[in-house]
């Protein structure tokens, strides 16, 4: 497998940062992505390298780009960008949300607050020595930034079956519990959480699950591993999610 970029992830609650240095292109083939799509909002800033990010009708190349959770569209980079991967339900989700995206599902974000974390994260990364817990601080950071203060908390009861679900990842996870947990109807937690996260309970399970194997990637362990860890069946079958939600194959990346 070829490698397309080095990276380092760090995750926190409700959002991951992703530090990737694209590797130069050599000759025509750009480092590009398949066309994808991800249960995330996705913020790319660039940190001295270059990107663009198409949907299938928009064209957008820029020093910070939003993606609404769901949509699909190719990556393209080379060099140094920082992304963050930010959870829709979550309350700074909800804000981002609500400030980009009105108009397209593919937006500028306005450096102009953002640029001292940009540095931050740049000089981290660049670091002799690895810090996670300070590049999960500017992560947070960013996060706030984004939301310039207009968060708000997701129902209630949604929170709880999210919370819940992510506690039991390593074991079998039904709607019939869900339904307990919740303390409503089936068919009210079906509409609830739908109209809340954006995708049915089954479907979020499955992002969940990918978000724990990325987790634990990132600390190091195989694929094989992270897969039994998050409960895949395999590391084909994470390699397979992995590649439809992210448009590369998780051997593509080598962390750093």
């Amino acid at each position: 497998m070829e490698l397309l970029a080095h990276a380092r992830i760090v995750m926190w609650e409700g959002a991951s940062l992703w530090v990737i240095d694209a590797t130069k292109v050599i000759g025509d083939e750009p480092r590009r992505t398949d066309f994808h799509a991800h249960h995330a909002i996705q913020v790319t800033l660039a940190l001295g390298g270059w990107f663009k990010l198409d949907t299938a009708d928009l064209s957008v190349r820029g020093e910070g780009v939003a993606v609404a959770a769901d949509t699909a569209h190719i990556y393209e980079a080379e060099g140094l960008v920082a992304m963050i991967f930010i959870e829709p339900e979550s309350r700074f989700g909800r804000a981002v949300a609500r400030d980009l995206f009105s108009e397209s599902k593919l937006a500028a974000v306005p450096r102009d607050r953002l640029e001292h974390l940009c540095a931050g994260i740049r000089e981290n990364y660049r670091a002799a020595k690895r810090d996670d817990a300070s590049l999960v601080e500017l992560g947070r950071g960013l996060l706030a930034a984004l939301a310039a203060g207009r968060a708000q908390e997701p129902d209630a009861r949604i929170r709880r079956v999210i919370a819940w679900a992510a506690d039991q990842l390593d074991g079998r996870v039904s709607l019939d519990d869900a339904i307990a947990m919740a303390g409503i109807s089936a068919s009210r937690l079906r509409h609830l959480f739908v109209e809340q996260t954006g995708l049915p309970f089954k479907t979020y399970l499955l992002w969940l699950r990918l978000t724990r194997a990325v987790e634990r990637i990132a600390a190091g362990v195989s694929i094989t591993e992270a897969a039994h860890d998050a409960g895949f069946s395999d590391s084909a079958h994470l390699s397979r999610t992995f590649r439809r939600m992210f448009g590369v194959a998780p051997a593509a990346l080598k962390m750093s």
